[in-house]
């Protein structure tokens, strides 16, 4: 029974020295005084406040991208005992002593040292020699760009991180397809290739690019699998479905994970709830769900709403409106109604109160018990202070004159009656007996002797109107544009006939207690809306660039100035790799038109196999550039140097692809491949020349004399920074 124990426990593993070698040379040039300098670095300043929101649990909106790349660094953060106390306010500021420096930075650094690696199997995957595979990884490891990126709290190097991860699990997949499908090793690769994807997509949407061209490469191998006569119609089926659960449904499933978590741990109120809707930030504790906490849920007749626009742009506003009256005329010389001004007000106020009145009835308060108002029904709304009754009626607006001005009607005794029916149109109802709620339902009023809709139209109105937004009726209304929309954001049941009573009344909080919490698919819809659509304002910055600069490096960016010495960090590439790679791209393009020229008319230069690997390798390394560079030529966007780093590592790795294809097939002669392989080694040295010459710039330190930076500025639009003596 006990037999085995006769005979040594014997584990035989295989160990690729290279590749150990490569994994540690990576993560010394990633980690070596990773806390220098202990000041914020570039767009520190900008990610680190989001690691501040973390660590508080307050929620926040960045428009940049989804939220795993920021969780990644908050848990840095986390790791290190980073309370959140930091005010990130400015580029060179010195890091508190509660600030754990290292930790906050070691992710980063940790994905840009194990891309090293990724980029020796890769090649190796692609099948090329083991010296092809060890000059793509030492490439990778002396590129200043990539060192200098990795090594402070920015999200580019996790994103390539995980990009080349995809791409190498994929790749180890389709070789395992031959002789191992369904195998676990190849379902392994499978399911990482979709995670991976699905990790880069929720760093940065950049992401999505290489994760289109897997999924391109894959349609495409399984096109070929369906011409194989030797697969069952059973197999192809299988092999179907798995490509579409791990490639699709769990990259879907696992992105969706990423809005769980971050919505579960900013459950607080903060400043950036405010671009959400009323019933986000209801959901949230603190903030407005302090102020709503208790409110009735179903408007009734006799109800005091405010009612804020869903629009939320320029800013978000309530409907509003105060004593003062349009002014007789313009200054374009129109007339106008002489009526109270409508608007809609950015801020809190108690001239924000409407009551919702029955057109058939007077009294200004709540039945008991209440008869809520529902979709379809034709309601007065009442400001609460002035008791005048929301109007519009055929006199254009001041601001939007093919639009009707909305006011609160005065009787001036003359030929204009009252037009202060609406009818309630809930948009977001289930069915046409829905009840208006509080905060959930969105709202149009269309004005029943117009049919005009009350909009929000965005424009300032002039000092006599207190630079408040125009509210206007929109005659012609198609669709339900956010702008027409309103929801009740403040609620409470008006008990108060009198009008001085109701004042108070108008000025109190509100009371009672009715839970009106999302479901995560509603917030994760509206926090996936407003990720995608909200737009900061973009300024020119002192070291944007356009996408043209990026391939001759015509631009650098000063990410630290040392505050006395002249010691300073810059992203600047590797001039050498750079060149050789934009050189490598244009000697493949050549190439490849040649040899397809040549192969049309019957003439084979390279073997079969040589050729489905050149186009394999050009399809990964020239497609991963191609794909995460042209799309920039149609954003409009502040664009920087950075956002090329993706690209200009798939560039890189083509450079030893085309050096082994020189080699193997033009280099015929023993003489042409000894010349070339000392010319490969000039040109490795030269590389490595560059790297030691930028290093200075890479990590900071040590600080270099005017002159010597002086040297360094070898082209004049780079902007390296010399302190006057």
């Amino acid at each position: 029974m006990l037999g085995f124990l006769k005979e040594p426990v014997v584990v035989t593993a295989k160990i690729n020295v290279s590749l150990v070698a490569l994994t540690v040379m990576g993560l010394m040039s990633r980690l070596w005084g990773l806390c220098y300098p202990r000041a914020v670095v570039f767009d520190e300043v900008y990610y680190g406040q989001f690691v501040s929101l973390y660590m508080k649990r307050i929620f926040f909106v960045d428009d940049s991208g989804p939220p795993f790349g920021h969780m990644l660094l908050a848990l840095g953060g986390y790791l290190g005992g980073f309370d959140g106390n930091f005010l990130w306010n400015r580029i060179g500021a010195e890091y508190s002593i509660n600030v754990p420096v290292w930790s906050l930075r070691l992710l980063p650094a940790l994905a840009g040292a194990l891309c090293v690696p990724l980029a020796y199997q890769i090649l190796a995957e692609l099948h090329f020699s083991h010296c092809a595979a060890l000059g793509a990884a030492l490439l990778i490891l002396l590129e200043n760009s990539l060192i200098t990126q990795s090594r402070f709290m920015l999200l580019e190097s996790i994103l390539i991180f995980f990009i080349l991860l995809a791409v190498l699990s994929y790749l180890k997949f389709y070789n395992l397809q031959k002789h191992s499908s369904f195998s676990g090793s190849w379902w392994f690769w499978l399911l990482l290739t979709g995670v991976a994807c699905s990790c880069a997509v929720g760093v940065k949407y950049m992401g999505l690019f290489t994760y289109m061209l897997l999924l391109a490469t894959a349609g495409l191998h399984f096109w070929h699998m369906i011409g194989d006569q030797n697969l069952s119609n059973v197999s192809l089926l299988c092999h179907f479905l798995a490509r579409g659960l791990a490639l699709i449904i769990i990259p879907m499933g696992l992105y969706l994970s990423f809005f769980y978590v971050h919505l579960a741990l900013l459950y607080r109120s903060g400043p950036h709830d405010q671009i959400m809707t009323s019933a986000f930030q209801a959901s949230l504790e603190g903030g407005l769900a302090r102020i709503t906490q208790g409110q009735p849920l179903e408007v009734a007749y006799g109800s005091q709403i405010t009612l804020r626009n869903v629009l939320g742009k320029p800013m978000q506003c309530w409907l509003h409106s105060h004593t003062n009256t349009y002014p007789i005329r313009y200054e374009n010389g129109r007339g106008s109604s002489h009526q109270q001004q409508v608007t809609c007000y950015p801020f809190k106020d108690v001239n924000n109160w409407w009551i919702v009145k029955d057109p058939g009835m007077q009294q200004l308060v709540v039945s008991n018990p209440p008869r809520p108002v529902r979709h379809g029904h034709i309601v007065q709304l009442v400001h609460g202070i002035t008791t005048r009754y929301l109007n519009t009626h055929d006199v254009a607006a001041p601001l939007s004159p093919h639009s009707q001005e909305v006011s609160c009607y005065i009787d001036y005794n003359i030929s204009m009656p009252a037009q202060n029916l609406w009818r309630v149109e809930i948009v977001n109802r289930e069915s046409d007996t829905d009840v208006w709620k509080t905060i959930l339902s969105e709202v149009r009023f269309v004005h029943v002797n117009t049919s005009a809709v009350l909009k929000l139209s965005g424009a300032s109105l002039p000092e006599w109107g207190y630079r408040q937004l125009e509210v206007v009726g929109e005659k012609l209304s198609k669709g339900y544009h956010q702008s027409m929309l309103w929801n009740v954001e403040e609620h409470r049941y008006g008990k108060s006939q009198e009008q001085k009573e109701r004042e108070v009344e108008l000025h109190s909080p509100t009371q009672i207690d009715i839970s009106k919490n999302l479901s995560f698919m509603a917030k994760f819809t509206e926090l996936q809306w407003k990720i995608l659509t909200l737009k900061n304002e973009d300024t020119e910055h002192k070291y944007s660039s356009s996408a043209l600069d990026w391939i001759t490096m015509d631009t650098n960016i000063a990410y630290w100035l040392h505050p006395t010495s002249g010691a300073q960090i810059h992203l600047l590439g590797n001039v050498a790799t750079w060149a050789s790679a934009n050189a490598a791209a244009l000697l493949y393009l050549c190439l490849s038109l040649w040899y397809l020229l040549r192969r049309r008319r019957r003439i084979y230069d390279i073997p079969e196999d040589a050729w489905q690997l050149w186009m394999a390798a050009g399809g990964i390394c020239g497609g991963g550039w191609a794909v995460n560079y042209l799309p920039f030529f149609l954003m409009e966007k502040t664009l920087f140097l950075y956002h090329y780093l993706p690209a200009v590592t798939f560039q890189i790795l083509l450079i030893p692809v085309v050096l082994q294809h020189l080699s193997d097939h033009l280099c015929r002669s023993v003489l042409l491949k000894s010349m070339f392989s000392a010319l490969v080694v000039a040109w490795f040295s030269w590389v490595y020349f560059v790297y030691c010459t930028f290093s200075p710039l890479t990590y900071g330190q040590p600080a270099l004399a005017p002159a010597e930076l002086r040297a360094l500025r070898w082209k004049d639009t780079w902007n390296i920074l010399i302190r006057k003596q």
